[in-house]
């Protein structure tokens, strides 16, 4: 007799995962399409929004045939916050604008805070206006693709053009509203219409649900597209960070979830709303829940970036050298803000910067560099949370990063913070999967995924550290002159 079983699906930066997962938390199947996203220019990132579509119908297939289980919910994510513009026909005018990667939009974000206030918009929408928010990528494309933007009605995310596709419905969830600033108003939990009439004039905004409540059910055509049937209930969905989140029991007041991906992303919860020039304000996943967020702009990117050019050795040999290297590199310090940065620095023509160089450094110091540069960057966002506030009682980390031991352990060794690693750590895909069951029954995460193990920093590191993070502090004000002008050169 078949067994029940939910299927959840993120859309990422560098891939899609989908998995299939028993009703006690069991994954029974996964499955992953990698994808790169086009890169039309410095500081551009975009995505043809039918791969998404394509990747979703080809995992969803995957999962399921031959497969002696029945599908009873589907959950989604996706990067974001991202800006898909449609037609009223919801045909996309253009390639999707990805989140805080891409940092065209300087020039809008300085027109709008003129016009709304700068210190408005972050007590509204609880995050100063940069270059992570939607807003200012709509206008851009209103300023830049005027042909584009005349014809634009709907705006949609990888999550909510998944539900679309799934079930016809056009909606998004609160939290992913919540990074549209300055569109959403954070207190009241909903539109702001004066401010999207400036910003997005002629936009139809979504109507707005909480990442785990039903957005619809798969239509008979999805069914045929996907081989899921008809008729099972899909989330709402939400960022796959907030996923990330719900995927390991990191939505706890006092709770930072670190997510090690393509991207680090921080979010901390916490009981009232917070409000940061250096990091976001959000809404929560889930109902009644807020959070102060932070997020790096590269972190696997650059450990991708060093395996392309290392092409003889995959991450687990590049691993071992840099194990090999030992703590500080062989006298190596990196600034890992190879595209631009987002949290705390906030500044789109940052640039990667590797110091100390000599002719006797090797792959594994830069490598080890690499990892210990994220470390650095975490504990950099973590002192401005609680600088601001924030009220950090317990680390969980996610993501592919904490795949082996030494990532994880240089994190905890430069922040001095334990980090909890529970029994699936696969991500968003997973957190949609547990979004997903809660539509057809009573979930708990602990019991769905429990704490596998805790990693403790090592004392013996920490003065080490504490010399190097000094440095890394010092190692941009230092260089900002410099990289700044060559950001230049490179957009010319």
């Amino acid at each position: 007799m078949p067994r029940n079983a939910v299927i959840g699906v993120d859309i990422g930066t560098s891939s899609s995962k989908g998995v299939l997962v028993g009703p006690d938390g069991t994954l029974i199947r996964s499955a992953v399409r990698e994808h790169t996203p086009a890169r039309p220019g410095p500081g551009r990132f975009e995505m043809d929004a039918t791969v998404w579509w394509d990747e979703f119908t080809g995992i969803a297939r995957e999962l399921t045939a031959p497969c002696d289980v029945t599908v009873t919910a589907v959950g989604v994510s996706g990067m974001g916050p991202c800006v898909l513009l449609t037609d009223e026909h919801d045909t996309p005018l253009r390639p999707a604008i990805l989140y805080g990667v891409d940092t065209r939009s300087v020039r809008q974000i300085e027109r709008i805070e003129a016009r709304l206030g700068a210190k408005e918009i972050i007590r509204r929408g609880g995050s100063a206006l940069t270059t992570q928010a939607a807003g200012p990528k709509i206008a851009w494309i209103a300023d830049e693709e005027p042909e584009h933007y005349a014809r634009a009605r709907r705006l949609y995310m990888p999550s909510s053009w998944l539900v679309r596709g799934l079930t016809g419905a056009y909606v998004l969830d609160h939290h992913s509203a919540s990074q549209c600033t300055p569109l959403y108003d954070t207190h009241a939990r909903q539109w702001y219409a004066p401010w999207a009439a400036e910003v997005a004039p002629g936009i139809e905004l979504p109507p707005l649900r909480w990442s785990g409540e039903a957005a619809g059910t798969v239509t008979a055509d999805a069914a045929r597209e996907t081989g899921l049937p008809a008729g099972i209930p899909v989330t709402t969905g939400t960022i796959d960070a907030w996923a990330e989140a719900l995927s390991v029991g990191a939505q706890g007041t006092g709770d930072l979830m670190l997510m090690y991906g393509t991207t680090m992303f921080l979010v901390h919860t916490v009981p009232e709303p917070l409000t940061s020039e250096s990091l976001w304000g959000t809404v929560g996943a889930l109902p009644g829940t807020r959070n102060l967020a932070g997020g790096m702009a590269t972190s696997g990117a650059v450990t991708n970036w060093l395996r392309d050019l290392f092409a003889d050795e995959d991450h687990a040999g590049l691993t071992r050298l840099a194990a090999e290297s030992g703590p500080g590199a062989n006298g190596l310090l990196m600034l890992p803000y190879f595209s631009g940065e987002r949290t705390p620095v906030m500044d789109p023509d940052a640039r990667g910067v590797v110091a100390g160089l000599t002719l006797s450094h090797t792959r594994g110091d830069l490598y080890r560099a690499a990892l210990e540069a994220t470390g650095f960057g975490v504990r950099h966002n973590i002192e401005v949370i609680e600088a601001a506030g924030g009220d950090i009682r317990r680390v969980v980390a996610v993501g592919g990063g904490t795949r082996g031991d030494l990532w994880t352990q240089i994190v905890s060794d430069i922040t001095g913070r334990a980090q909890e690693l529970r029994t699936t750590t696969i991500g968003a895909s997973y957190g949609g999967a547990l979004l997903a069951a809660g539509l057809v029954q009573d979930v708990s995460v602990d019991a769905w995924n429990p704490v596998r193990e805790t990693v403790t920093p090592r004392p013996e590191h920490t003065e080490r550290y504490d010399d190097l993070y000094a440095l890394y502090r010092r190692l941009y004000p230092a260089t900002a002159e410099v990289v700044h002008t060559l950001a230049t050169y490179q957009e010319r």
